[in-house]
């Protein structure tokens, strides 16, 4: 029986999933199997993108990334939902910055308010 659990996301493109965890801090890895926690017993489940031995991110058939974690033994210092939504932050984030740099614009602040949203502002000169 299995105790992974998968939690699906709003995350297409493995190159800025890489790149939000990377912003993260996370050292990332792929094509990692994910390690049995506390000796359970229950399949091993191959990951496309991993930031440790028992935490992962992996496409579905509807070609959406899901997080898949022993929730029994998670470790990180925020819930799992949490995690999720601090990943999808830094994924935007990551997709903005290759969108300003593809289109010619030159960052000029980049800070993070209170409220933790993110503001970028960017210029371009004609």
């Amino acid at each position: 029986m299995s105790h992974f659990s998968k939690i699906k996301t709003k995350i297409t493109n493995k190159p800025k999933l890489v790149k939000a965890l990377q912003l993260l801090q996370y050292d990332v890895q792929e094509n990692i199997e994910l390690v049995n926690p506390l000796d359970h017993q229950h399949e091993k489940v191959k990951v496309d993108v991993s930031i440790g031995n028992d935490i992962g991110f992996r496409l579905n058939n509807d070609g959406v990334y899901e997080l898949v974690a022993d929730i029994q033994t998670w470790k990180e210092s925020v819930p799992p939902q949490r995690f999720i939504e601090r990943v999808t932050q830094q994924y935007a984030k990551a997709t903005i910055l290759d969108t300003i740099q593809d289109k010619g614009f030159t960052i000029e602040k980049e800070s993070t308010t209170i409220e933790n949203n993110i503001e970028i502002v960017a210029t371009r000169w004609v």
